[in-house]
């Protein structure tokens, strides 16, 4: 018996879980209240691919005369050759069957329909990949095929990574998810709550909590609170996450709470430990919690406990997770997709929102965005060994708004200094303290990818979006991190309110020669999008947008609008992808703008050669007294020598610097040298960071004129091969 069931409704990621339920869990852990914890997605998905289902499904969708069109007449057709591969192929994207790469990429062992049709496209972009990875495409392929048999002689609302998203999005009113929820269960929902009747056998929680962190999952919760009412009426119903936390705050239909007992807002800790005392009491206080009282839909607020703090949430536990039954896909040649889609990763946050907190279009109201609180380095670090020894997993995402570089460091240093060896990438703001030493650093540590949003690459809309950041500012960042060996993925944006067509088409001029610099590998554009939350949406009128406002009784976020502007930049969109998808691949560099669009643009008036002078430019940065000098190289091999000149003979010692890629050799004089390899010693990841005033205190105890030692040509040298300043 458990007190709680924690549950992700379908469906999120195939490769890992969605860390929310872990993040609880690790919570409830601290408080010695029992949970149980269920990705019900990944559960849906292994029961619905493999031979038995699918043999059904194909009868199915035969005897409903469902089998329509030319693509789902192939796959059937091929049913027996799809029946003998699928759990063969399942087994080799959970990493059980990995000899198959073999047969995969052979061109006759997989069935194919329409999704292969864009191979020969893609073909060249994964020629240079291993077999493993281009395997993973294919197999990738192969279950999008089938997923288009499901949603056209099945159910048209199965997505992957979504299930019915159009009746979450945007739903200012209940009335049709409302309306579906009165229909019989789909054969996806079947599936779904056949898994979910077992747990609730098993584990009989008194409390049983629904994560829903996007649009996707909204029906399913929904489906399965239903279920729950009518086959177990006294256990009690939650819901919480990043959906009700951005969409549910103007809640007041009360027919939602027909299907659910308490709707908490934010940081879920606190409310869910009221919430699980007030059941088990019967009565008591609650925090940001929607509750149904007198036939009302009642905002419960009126705990006065603070919530708690980022060092006394607990470690995220993984505990009940099949993590070794998740699946690893390769969608898209894009290498950051790649990243989300493929491998399984351990979820953490450097820190509790947004360090910057000022950017217009972000939520920037909402307590996730609002509270920044960050976690100590070494408790950072706690956690990562924590969750390496219970998952046997070594990579990390921290899912973060915006880590914040002053952390960055400190993390990159403790794992240094614990000799951890990690992968892990996050998301940033492409602010200029990412030095190309600490950039260096970072990659040290097992730093292999940032996110970060560039926005529009414009300097006018980036200062009215209040980013804090330049185009120049973000192309020396961007260069520091790709000199580093640290992918960069950009997040753009196109149709921020007031941007002008020039300002566009200006933009994508910009992006064009960040790739083709090489100093950005990928990105993303996405239109803008007016939130609720938001400084925009809070102050339309100072933005030059007009909200086009409704009756609100369900979801409250995304706002239809029109910019004053008159400019429909929607047409925009697959102009702007075409070209980024050509971008990223190393191709288009020398076509006109033009050329992307089936609609005249008018000429870019930035210079050709604009982000190229932007790298010229010289930052000469005096060392600060107060700047950490820390060494993560090797330390040397040392060769005495005498040198003699016209009579006169000295001591020097010849240090070679080996790296795994190279040797870097110096010659000092030998006292210089010696004092040298002491205090390389000192100022190593394993001790306590020494700052450049106490390094040039220390050496003038010998010797004079630490600038001229320290500016020397050996030690510039030094500084590329180890030797940081940060």
């Amino acid at each position: 018996m458990k007190d709680l069931l924690l549950i992700t409704p379908p469906f999120t990621q195939l490769n890992t879980p969605y860390p929310a339920t872990a993040y609880i869990k690790g919570f409830l852990n601290t408080k010695d209240i029992s949970s149980y914890q269920s990705d019900l997605g990944i559960e849906v998905i292994l029961s619905l691919f493999n031979k038995n289902t699918f043999h059904q499904l194909f009868a199915m969708a035969y005897e409903a005369d469902a089998i329509v069109t030319e693509n789902t007449q192939r796959i059937y057709a091929l049913r027996h050759e799809y029946l003998k591969t699928l759990d063969a192929v399942i087994l080799f994207l959970q990493g059980k069957n990995d000899t198959l790469a073999r047969q995969l990429c052979t061109d006759s062992f997989l069935p194919k329909a329409s999704r292969f049709q864009q191979l020969d496209d893609l073909e060249w972009a994964f020629g240079n990949m291993g077999m493993q990875d281009k395997a993973k495409h294919l197999a990738t392929l192969y279950l999008e095929d089938l997923s288009d048999f499901i949603v056209e002689c099945i159910d048209p609302n199965f997505g992957f990574s979504r299930y019915a998203e159009r009746l979450g999005r945007s739903a200012n009113s209940f009335d049709e998810l409302y309306g579906h929820l009165g229909n019989d269960p789909t054969f996806i929902d079947e599936l779904t709550l056949n898994i979910l009747k077992k747990q609730l056998e098993e584990h009989t929680p008194k409390l049983v909590c629904f994560s829903v962190p996007f649009p996707g999952n909204l029906y399913s919760a929904f489906r399965c609170a239903q279920f729950i009412k009518a086959n177990y009426p006294d256990v009690k119903i939650a819901m919480g996450g990043g959906f009700p936390n951005t969409e549910l705050r103007s809640l007041t239909d009360v027919r939602v709470f027909e299907f659910f007992d308490f709707i908490t807002l934010d940081d879920g800790e606190l409310p869910l430990e009221l919430v699980h005392q007030y059941i088990v009491d019967g009565e008591g206080e609650l925090k940001r919690a929607f509750v149904l009282e007198d036939g009302k839909v009642v905002y419960k607020n009126d705990s006065l406990r603070q919530d708690y703090k980022q060092q006394n949430v607990g470690t995220p536990d993984y505990a009940d997770l099949q993590l070794e039954n998740y699946i690893s896909v390769i969608e898209i040649a894009n290498p950051m997709h790649s990243l989300w889609s493929d491998g399984r990763w351990n979820k953490l946050t450097m820190a509790h929102g947004c360090y910057w907190g000022k950017c217009t279009f972000c939520d920037i109201s909402l307590d996730y965005i609002k509270i920044y609180e960050p976690v100590a380095a070494s408790m950072l670090v706690d956690r990562v060994e924590t969750l390496i020894a219970q998952t046997g997993e070594s990579g990390f995402h921290f899912v973060d708004e915006a880590a914040p570089p002053s952390l960055m460091k400190a993390f990159a240093l403790e794992v240094l200094k614990r000799n951890l060896t990690i992968t892990w990438w996050t998301n940033i703001r492409f602010e200029k303290n990412f030095t190309q030493d600490l950039c260096y650093l970072l990659k040290a540590s097992g730093c292999i990818a940032v996110s970060g949003g560039l926005e529009v690459a414009s300097d006018r809309l980036l200062k009215l979006i209040d980013k804090g950041v330049t185009v120049a500012q973000v192309a020396q960042v961007t260069r520091n991190f790709t000199e580093a060996n640290i992918m960069v993925h950009s997040y753009l944006m196109y149709g921020y309110p007031t941007q002008t067509v020039q300002e566009t088409v200006d933009s994508l001029e910009m992006v064009r020669q960040l790739f083709e610099l090489g100093i950005i590998q990928s990105g993303f554009w996405h239109q803008f999008a007016l939130t609720a939350h938001s400084p925009v949406g809070l102050d339309p009128e100072e933005y030059g947008v007009m909200p086009n406002l409704k009756d609100i009784s369900f979801a409250n976020n995304d706002i239809d609008f029109k910019d004053k502007t008159g400019i429909d930049h929607g047409i925009f969109s697959f102009g702007l992808k075409k070209s980024l998808f050509n971008f990223m691949h190393g191709i288009g560099f020398d076509m006109s703008l033009q050329e992307w669009f089936d609609f005249d643009i008018p000429q870019s008036t930035i210079s050709p050669d604009y982000i190229y002078d932007c790298l010229q430019q010289e930052v000469v940065l005096k060392t600060k007294p107060t700047a950490k000098i820390v060494f993560i190289g090797q330390m040397p091999l040392v060769q005495e020598q005498v040198k003699k000149k016209k009579g006169r003979s000295w001591e020097q010692l010849q240090l070679y610097f080996h790296s795994t890629t190279d040797v870097y050799e110096i010659t000092v004089d030998k006292q210089q040298g010696e004092w040298l390899l002491d205090n390389l010693e000192k100022i190593s990841p394993a001790n306590t960071p020494i700052t450049f005033a106490q390094l040039k205190k220390d050496f003038e105890i010998q010797f004079e004129d630490f600038e001229l030692f320290w500016y020397s040509k050996p030690i510039l040298g030094l500084q590329d091969h180890g030797l940081l300043v940060l």
